[in-house]
């Protein structure tokens, strides 16, 4: 596949550029490009919260797309990451929505970026007793989980 070797020679030459040499492997799925870096400098490259993750993501999208006739999502992920971090935010939001539910208050986190966020609300949703809204402005906005009376 011409755009997962596009994708790898790009990546591997932006992460040689800054002094690491991690294997990167990539696959298309759902109609996205995946590509999986691994290496023992990972912490680097994932930075605070996933910060340094989400940007190199970013401009891998632009460099791959610019060298294709035709735009891809090219998704990064490092060791795992994002599934330890889905995880993560998974439960620290039921814990959170235990949490209001208990003391009838809503409750703050945050801010997160649009993927955490997601996530959080999707963990809510099921609770008929939850809810959540994003609070704020911006990339990165925080999250509120809401209880909701009980009626009757």
């Amino acid at each position: 596949m011409e755009e997962i070797k596009i994708a790898k020679e790009l990546t591997v030459g932006l992460l040689d550029r800054m002094g690491v040499r991690p294997t990167v492997e990539g696959f298309l799925k759902e109609g996205a490009l995946h590509l999986e870096i691994r290496g023992d400098q990972e912490s680097i490259l994932i930075g605070k919260h996933g910060r340094t993750l989400e940007a190199l993501q970013m401009l891998i999208n632009r460099m791959v797309n610019k060298r294709l006739k035709s735009a891809i999502r090219v998704t990064l992920d490092i060791d795992d990451y994002r599934k330890r971090r889905a995880d993560t935010m998974a439960q620290m939001a039921h814990r959170m929505g235990e949490k209001a539910k208990s003391t009838g208050r809503l409750q703050t986190a945050g801010p997160f970026n649009a993927h955490d966020r997601r996530i959080i609300h999707l963990a809510i949703k099921e609770d008929p007793f939850l809810r959540t809204e994003s609070l704020g402005e911006g990339e990165l906005k925080k999250i509120k989980i809401i209880p909701v009376k009980k009626e009757g």
